[in-house]
């Protein structure tokens, strides 16, 4: 899976993303300073999914019109530790595979999905 992580996300769950064989870029070293625009326009270009940690990017997503081949997850587990972030972004990851289309916002039990505009998918709720 193609994937853009936002600048907050802990390195080491940008390393155990890479681990797992997804095509990582990571704002933090690859477009550092750029704003939640940038990383937006970028994930459009190249069809990345964008892993966040930011609330911001609902809206931003939504309203700059966010490609259906695109997606946003929204990930809200509590930062207890970067290696906490990490074990519950793999397996949120590992939980569904149709996050492109989607803004997600994956909390410790439940995981709410919500089509951008343009895509064809319906609604959905999982629960993880």
């Amino acid at each position: 899976m193609k994937i853009l992580a936002n600048e907050n996300f802990p390195r080491v769950a940008v390393e155990a993303l890479r681990e797992a064989g997804h095509d990582v870029v990571w704002a933090r070293t690859d477009m550092p300073g750029e704003d939640d625009r940038g990383i937006l326009r970028r994930a459009q270009e190249e069809g990345r999914l964008v892993v966040t940690l930011d609330k911001d990017f609902g809206e931003l997503a939504f309203h700059t019109g966010l490609r259906a081949e695109c997606g946003v997850i929204l990930f809200r587990v509590g930062v207890q530790s970067p290696e906490y972030v990490r074990d519950r972004v793999l397996e949120i990851l590992q939980s569904t595979s149709d996050w492109q289309g989607h803004f997600a916002v994956a909390e410790p039990y439940r995981i709410r999905m919500r089509p951008l505009p343009g895509s064809p998918t319906p609604p959905a709720d999982a629960e993880s």
